[in-house]
């Protein structure tokens, strides 16, 4: 049977695996390394990017993380997990590492603050349908390499639109939080690069 981990170090973790196990999916919460070696999937969750990257360090799963993510591990990043995928990151704390699975530069809290949280409908440029994004203290992506596929877009404070979820090679990541609505479509790409 198939085995999605969820990153439970901080964050959403209990609301990932709602989603996925509403997908039919044995899901295993992951905090050491043997359990990170048993799962065919993992999805790094929202919370405090700078959190989790020190709680990876403390529990000696920075490097196991990364040698899997570059094994071809299928990995989903929301919110702070799409900060942690970034290959560059910009207004981090200092010292903040990043798991560079992904070739794209985020900028941390780009829509705001806690009081900025959002709601905002999204296209879902894979099939050109409707989304509903819960945007948190959200990251956007602020640059990436020509062979990272954009997802979706969003309008951010600057006027400007932004990259708010992207896919490259094995790894998927969303500024916003898909595990937070009942749409499970970002889950269901995921399970679909197992």
């Amino acid at each position: 049977m198939t085995q999605v981990g969820v990153l439970a170090l901080q964050g959403d973790v209990r609301e990932h695996a709602a989603i996925l196990e509403g997908l039919g999916i044995d899901v295993v919460k992951v905090r050491r390394a043997a359990e990170l070696e048993a799962v065919d999937a993992l999805v790094i969750p929202g919370g405090e990017s700078s959190t989790i990257d020190k709680l990876l360090r403390a529990f000696d799963l920075r490097e196991p993380l990364i040698a899997r993510l570059e094994q071809g591990l299928p990995v989903l990043g929301s919110c702070a997990g799409m900060i942690m995928l970034a290959r560059d990151l910009i207004d981090g704390i200092e010292g903040q590492q990043t798991l560079n699975a992904i070739p794209m530069t985020v900028r941390r809290n780009a829509f705001g603050r806690q009081v900025d949280s959002s709601e905002v409908e999204l296209i879902w440029e894979p099939d050109g349908s409707r989304m509903h994004g819960t945007f948190i203290r959200a990251p956007w992506v602020e640059s990436h390499d020509s062979d990272v596929e954009v997802l979706a877009t969003a309008t951010g404070p600057d006027g400007d639109r932004h990259p708010v979820a992207v896919r490259h090679g094995q790894a998927i990541a969303t500024a916003f939080h898909p595990e937070i609505s009942a749409d499970t479509r970002v889950h269901e790409a995921l399970l679909a690069l197992i």
